[in-house]
């Protein structure tokens, strides 16, 4: 019987030179058409984390919406947004950050999370971690804790992970390429 992290590679599709030339893109949509794996998926990360003190989970967008909410629910704990500047109804908190080529912001509603509180953050992907590193400055900045981070998958070869250590060493990881 395959793992779970096999049978979810199986789903993930692969789409040679997108969005540009040379770029292998890991196609995560064909997950959404399998509702059995989604919810393998989120009962995955949800045991993972359900013995460790989490208040709030915060998604960041988009993708970080799609098992982020329903990994709250199954937790039975809040959802954050963390979207990108300008999508949210003030007051919002806001942080900038580098990207490869060029900056970007990213902000959270004011009162979405509380000082003290434990906050996970979920994405889709850990890159070079510089957006979900920039979501850990966000929840600190609230006055929050940051207790981890979890991803559907890793490209290991961009070392990621280096950059979020110093946030939290709790990172959770599904698939790695």
């Amino acid at each position: 019987m395959k793992s779970l992290e096999e049978r979810i590679n199986d789903l993930v599709r692969e789409v040679p030179n997108f969005p540009k030339e040379g770029i292998n893109f890991k196609d995560i949509t064909p997950l959404f058409c399998n509702p059995e794996e989604s919810k393998n998926i989120i009962k995955h990360f949800a045991n993972q984390l359900r013995e460790q003190n989490v208040d709030v989970i915060a998604g960041i967008e988009s993708r970080g919406f799609l098992y982020g909410f329903p990994l709250a629910l199954e937790l039975n704990i809040p959802f954050v947004l963390i979207r990108k500047k300008g999508k949210l109804p003030p007051e919002t908190i806001s942080v900038a950050y580098d990207l490869e080529y060029g900056s970007a912001e990213i902000e959270i509603i004011k009162d979405a999370v509380k000082a003290g509180q434990n906050v996970h953050i979920h994405d889709d992907l850990l890159a070079t971690g510089g957006t979900a590193a920039a979501a850990g400055d966000l929840i600190r900045k609230c006055g929050a804790e940051v207790q981890g981070f979890s991803f559907l998958a890793e490209l290991t070869f961009l070392n990621g992970k280096d950059s979020l250590a110093n946030i939290s060493p709790n990172i959770i990881t599904l698939l790695r390429y």
